[in-house]
């Protein structure tokens, strides 16, 4: 059976003011294409279909209309939804009596039986392979809020467990038994989670710290060994967890912030066969819209170099306006420059690109006013002398006379109203 891993979507997300419709609509294209030609099996997506709990109604068909297109293309085509921290699990799951009878198996929240305990075996969605039998048992575990979890006793709290990644190990572990008991001789235990896993590389931009922040990363040994393939979502680099192929984030398909764009945005292609994993080969997505950063690599330049820089920028007239590349101007700053951001605007006026963001970084000290001078009380300060090292503190040098003049008109301005 082969297996398709992708997560992180973020449906109807914007960067920085601009939609991203005409994205991840081209990144839909592109995977049916890959799931046709592939000869995939299985679809998993591990989570954040959408960026918000509230998707617009564009990501909501965009969404609808892949499901259907890769049920008509692929009939026999399995396809499995979890739910991550960013969707609406009741939102995601609204839809199953109708999805379900197309062969689209959504989970937005664990299963509960009559008395409001968790049933695992709600969980278990069965996969079938390229000759129609059962080649898998998927156990579809979407995000856990910590609402989820099952309380730990008294003696293992004081003992020092953590309750949160306890029993989130817990739930992995009723869940994975729930599967084994489903499994017949040659099929493959898979599980899903949207998660962040301890050592995860992340992006600080764009990815939101779950489960009670880092110290609550969980362990790798939190998925069983006998699982075939784990299929992770939440983290937006693609990765494999502690040093086990078979635990994988398959990373976001876009990158979702300026600083994700040198990561390998791709899907994870997986073979099974006879019960275990046999093949993982990695799709890389293209770049459907391009990010350009001026300087580049994430450094920063003097104005003049930066507005240099950004006016010797090669762009393709030819770009219909939703393909024009984003821009983020870095630069250095040793002094103020009110007038930077009209100067940037400028160098790309009636220039087929579009300015997401203007990162800057002041070369001052960087010290508090307590750090760069003896104890003194505010009484004993002067408005100026305030000024001024708070000027220090951002800026090298000493402001210029025209600013210094326009400081001291405003204190009077202050003093007089006073």
């Amino acid at each position: 059976m082969r297996l398709l891993h992708t997560a992180d979507w973020h449906l109807g997300q914007t960067l920085h003011g601009f939609a991203r419709e005409h994205e991840h609509e081209r990144f839909l294209d592109w995977l049916l294409d890959r799931l046709e030609d592939r000869a995939v099996d299985a679809l998993i997506i591990a989570g954040d279909v959408f960026d918000g709990q509230n998707p617009p109604i564009p990501a909501l068909g965009l969404f609808y209309r892949f499901l259907a297109k890769a049920k008509a293309r692929c009939p026999a085509l399995d396809i499995v939804v979890v739910a991550g921290n960013h969707d609406s699990g009741s939102r995601l799951e609204a839809p199953s009596p109708l999805l379900t009878e197309m062969g689209v198996r959504v989970v937005g929240a664990l299963p509960v039986d009559e008395e409001g305990a968790f049933a695992p075996e709600g969980l278990v969605v069965p996969l079938t392979g390229r000759d129609g039998t059962v080649a898998a048992r998927c156990v579809a575990v979407p995000y856990l809020r910590p609402a989820d979890l099952p309380p730990l006793g008294e003696e293992e709290i004081a003992a020092g467990a953590d309750p949160l990644v306890e029993g989130v190990r817990r739930v992995y572990a009723d869940a994975a038994e729930a599967g084994r008991r489903a499994l017949r001789p040659g099929e493959a235990l898979i599980l899903t989670g949207h998660c962040y896993m301890r050592d995860g590389a992340l992006s600080e931009l764009s990815e939101r710290k779950i489960l009670g922040g880092n110290q609550h990363a969980l362990p790798v040994d939190v998925f069983p060994e006998d699982a075939a393939y784990v299929a992770l979502g939440h983290l937006h680099r693609a990765q494999a967890v502690g040093r086990r192929e078979s635990v994988r984030y398959s990373g976001s398909p876009l990158p979702l912030a300026v600083d994700e764009e040198p990561y390998p945005h791709q899907v994870v292609l997986t073979d099974v066969a006879e019960g275990r994993l046999v093949g993982v080969e990695l799709l890389r997505v293209p770049r459907f819209v391009a990010i350009r950063r001026v300087p580049g690599g994430g450094r920063f330049a003097a104005p003049e170099d930066a507005l240099a820089a950004l006016t010797a920028l090669e762009l393709d007239d030819k770009l219909p306006r939703e393909g024009w590349p984003y821009i983020e101007v870095s630069v250095e700053l040793p002094a103020p420059r009110p007038a930077l951001r009209e100067e940037v605007i400028a160098a790309l006026a009636g220039r087929p690109a579009r300015l997401v963001k203007l990162s800057l970084r002041l070369t001052g000290s960087g010290e508090a006013l307590a750090e760069s001078v003896p104890l003194a009380d505010l009484a004993d300060l002067a408005p100026e002398d305030v000024f001024l090292r708070l000027y220090r503190r951002h800026h090298e040098g000493e402001p210029e006379p025209a600013l210094l003049a326009a400081f001291h008109e405003l204190v009077a301005t202050v003093q007089e109203g006073a």
